[in-house]
């Protein structure tokens, strides 16, 4: 029965099509945007886990970029010890030609002291945003033997946990201007002998045996200057590479974090477009058929011409 009022054939049509433009919409925003959860209305759960996903990755970020100021912060160290070390070495080689009899010792004693200013400036120069861990001052208010780089931001159960590698720079500090507590400037003992490796002086020291076994004590002192140094340099180096390992795993962490985000909500760009096809031609259907629905009324009213 064909009715007037009321067209079921146009109604089915036209619900058809709403059908359809309302996948067509939804298909066109995952191919425009390449996401198939976009809002937390596509998908709750899975928005909702790749966004707190997304700005755990952004800590991440920043711990990577943490780490990288560390690592350089961790080279410059390295690099004012390790030349340290060489100059150092340097004092200890004029200290042993100062024992030769009748060697000028106050010429000496001008090397010696050039290298010392030496190893003082390159302390003094190693300096990276604004910090330095090898001239220091223990006595200042703001002053903090332990240094913590920024390593790892972790969340379990809710709960955010960021942690540190440290570093104790008062092992490995040369200088400290609140007494004689760095590796140049604290006082040490050989053979009777007190002084601290900066103070060293020989330009004055004679032949006598005493003398002599004077500045032996120096050469010992020195060396055992040296030992500390390349003991602060290995400790340096362990967390050197502490540093490295931990941001190749940060970064690894973050590949697998974009990884996990985009199976959440990446749309199947090959599906998707396949899809946008199939609806494309759904719809050009569904228009077909609800003008034929649409016709019916014109059918009915021929029937009244006749």
């Amino acid at each position: 029965m064909s009715s007037l009022l009321t067209n079921s054939s146009a109604m089915v049509a036209l619900q058809t099509l709403r059908t359809i433009n309302s996948s067509l919409d939804q298909t066109n925003s995952r191919v425009s945007t390449g996401l198939r959860v976009s809002t937390a209305s596509d998908s709750a759960a899975y928005w909702s886990i790749a966004t707190t996903t997304k700005s755990d990755n952004g800590a991440l970020g920043a711990v990577k970029d943490a780490l990288g100021l560390g690592a350089s912060t961790i080279d410059v160290v390295s690099t004012g010890l390790n030349e340290t070390r060489k100059v150092l070495q340097q004092v200890k080689e004029l200290l042993v030609t100062a024992l030769q009899p009748g060697v000028d010792r106050s010429k000496v004693q001008s090397e010696i002291t050039g290298r010392l200013n030496d190893i003082q400036n390159k302390a003094a120069s190693s300096v990276i945003n604004e910090q330095n861990w090898l001239n220091v001052d223990s006595s200042g208010a703001d002053y903090n033997a332990t240094k913590g780089i920024v390593a790892s931001f972790t969340r379990v159960n809710g709960t955010v946990t960021v942690d540190t590698i440290e570093l104790d720079i008062s092992d490995i500090s040369m200088y400290d201007a609140n007494g004689n507590i760095g590796i140049m400037d604290k006082d040490r003992t050989a053979g009777g002998t007190t002084i601290a490796v900066a103070d060293i002086d020989v330009s004055a020291l004679t032949d006598s045996s005493a003398d002599l076994q004077t500045i032996n004590d120096y050469v010992q002192i020195v060396d055992d200057a040296l030992a500390d140094i390349t003991s602060a340099s290995t400790t340096v180096g362990t967390v050197s590479t502490r540093i490295e390992s931990q941001q190749n795993f940060v970064k690894a962490l973050m590949d697998a974090n974009d990884r996990a985000i985009g199976t959440l909500v990446d749309a199947n760009m090959e599906e998707e477009s396949t899809k946008l096809k199939a609806l494309q031609t759904q719809q050009q259907l569904a228009v077909q058929s609800l003008s034929i629905a649409n016709s019916t009324s014109q059918n009915i009213l021929s029937l009244f011409r006749n």
